[in-house]
């Protein structure tokens, strides 16, 4: 590490005209930035906007290839996250990092702790992750299992080993995107109690809501370059957007007013294994789109695995086109019709290890085979190629490996694989989960297509907006009872979030 040329006193942090370069993609090109002391920095952009490039550059992860890091008034050199510690900058990966056989205390002094003779102290271990815990309010005994914890504690024992290094400087990478919507409350007043002790804090989220509420300012990335930032009393949805994509996105939700056709897929007495108590009843009809909303727990994706023969029904009658199915796996269901985008794309929708072209032609390759078993890479190719340029999948050619696509480009290929089979009923579960703006607004103008073409799209959502914003009609459950069914005209924030919490209707007619 080295220390020279005076800066601004007033900034905790000085990014100048950072520039990165990988093989074929110029990741980051003159990017600026300033952290002021107890401030939340959000920091926003498009997938492959270059955010998590110049986070893991702050970290220590990487090193730029040209620019300068400045650290209270002095030039720095940061090239190892051990060097990046001493200066008190801890980066929180958006997959967490703990060890689940380890207790709360061992996972916070991991490799730094404190011992007489090569004898770990555990007295002093546990005496400051106590104190290191109620600073983070998590009120457990640090002697508590990490496996043990929900998600969102999880969350709060990373922040608080950061805290044990002294951090100064907290980078957050999508820190909400598996909590609970009470977890993600208890996170963020962790914040603003951390920001008022003085810590500052950059925020990375595609969910702008939160930025609208905790962020001091804002910096949009797009393209690897500076788009602009907003001040305080700038920050609004729209302008977040319009800097994001680069353009005013004025038709964000294309929702318009379709003839629905014949009923596509009806449920019977449906009983899910994780909630037996409660028979489930609905239609989806060609040319539809149908949302599923609920809070966290409510059986939403529960429901989709059963559809989709990931679990067995205890009970019920799944009729697709007029026709009763037997739908005891997910060649079943996909021999029936229906296809099923998952809500974790990296677990259950790809093999990251393997090229675009790989998982595009993952559930066709049955289909396209030749004899012998051989497949049909000729057909394979042509069906990959067709569906980038349809889907419009960023990637520079067809044998890239996924796991270096974007989270949004990812997104896609799961959806042309399924688009590729014609199923007659589209599942989506959490279809824009974890993608940034430009890519939701893409898939939204998908699922509008496919619908108006004639397929019948049945889509889980925890976004509330997403929901309003796309759905012809509108099912809501709690606690894996559906508690009722809301016609376009009827849907609200409110009247969903009634229903979301238990209070019951009868379904309207369709």
């Amino acid at each position: 590490m080295s220390n020279s040329s005076p800066a601004s006193p007033a900034a905790l942090l000085e990014v100048r005209n950072i520039a990165k370069q990988f093989p074929g993609v110029k990741a980051l090109n003159q990017v600026s930035l300033t952290l002021n002391h107890g401030e939340v920095l959000a920091v926003i952009g498009e997938n492959g906007a270059g955010k998590s490039t110049l986070m893991k550059i702050l970290a220590g992860v990487q090193t730029p290839d040209s620019g300068s890091l400045i650290i209270d008034g002095k030039t720095v050199s940061i090239s190892t996250v051990e060097e990046a510690l001493d200066f008190g900058i801890a980066l929180i990966h958006q997959e967490l990092n703990l060890s689940e056989n380890l207790d709360i205390a061992a996972n916070i002094f991991l490799g730094r702790e404190p011992n007489s003779w090569g004898i770990i102290n555990r007295s002093q271990t546990d005496i400051e992750s106590e104190k290191l815990l109620k600073r983070v309010g998590l009120n457990l005994a640090p002697q508590t299992l990490v496996g043990l914890l929900t998600v969102g504690q999880q969350q709060m024992v990373e922040i608080a080993k950061a805290l044990s290094i002294n951090a100064r400087i907290l980078i957050m990478d999508e820190p909400t995107s598996s909590l609970s919507l009470h977890e993600s409350e208890a996170l963020f007043a962790v914040i603003r109690e951390l920001k008022a002790q003085g810590v500052s804090i950059i925020y990375i989220s595609h969910r702008l809501g939160e930025v609208n509420e905790l962020a001091d300012r804002v910096v949009v990335l797009r393209d690897g370059e500076n788009a602009g930032d907003l001040d305080r009393a700038s920050i609004s949805h729209d302008q977040m957007v319009q800097m994001m994509v680069g353009r005013n996105v004025s038709q964000f939700f294309p929702h318009r007013s379709r003839q629905t056709g014949d009923v596509v897929l009806e449920v019977k007495n449906i009983r899910t294994p994780a909630n037996p108590a409660h028979k489930i009843n609905f239609s989806l009809k060609k040319n539809e789109i149908v949302g599923i909303s609920g809070l966290v727990g409510a059986g939403r994706t529960e429901l989709m695995q059963v559809l989709f023969g990931i679990d067995a029904p205890r009970e019920g009658t799944i009729i697709v086109n007029g026709q009763e199915v037997n739908i005891h796996s997910p060649k079943d269901a996909i021999r029936a019709g229906l296809a099923l985008v998952p809500e974790d794309r990296k677990l259950q929708g790809l093999i990251l290890e393997m090229a675009v072209r790989e998982n595009m032609s993952l559930a066709s390759v049955s289909r396209d085979q030749k004899t012998l078993g051989i497949i049909n890479f000729a057909q394979e190719r042509n069906l990959t190629e067709e569906m980038i340029s349809a889907m419009k999948i960023k990637t520079p050619n067809d044998r890239q490996i996924i796991q270096f696509l974007s989270g949004g480009n990812q997104q896609k290929v799961v959806l042309g694989k399924w688009l590729a089979m014609s199923p007659a009923v589209l599942l989506l579960d959490e279809p824009t989960r974890g993608v940034d703006v430009g890519a939701k607004e893409e898939i939204y103008h998908l699922m509008v297509e496919l619908a108006s073409k004639g397929m019948a799209i049945l889509f889980v959502s925890s976004d509330l907006e997403e929901i309003l914003g796309i759905s012809d009609r509108v099912l809501v459950m709690h606690e894996g009872q559906l508690t009722g069914e809301l016609s376009r005209k009827e849907m609200s924030e409110e009247s969903i979030m009634q229903l979301a919490t238990g209070q019951i209707r009868e379904p309207v007619k369709t």
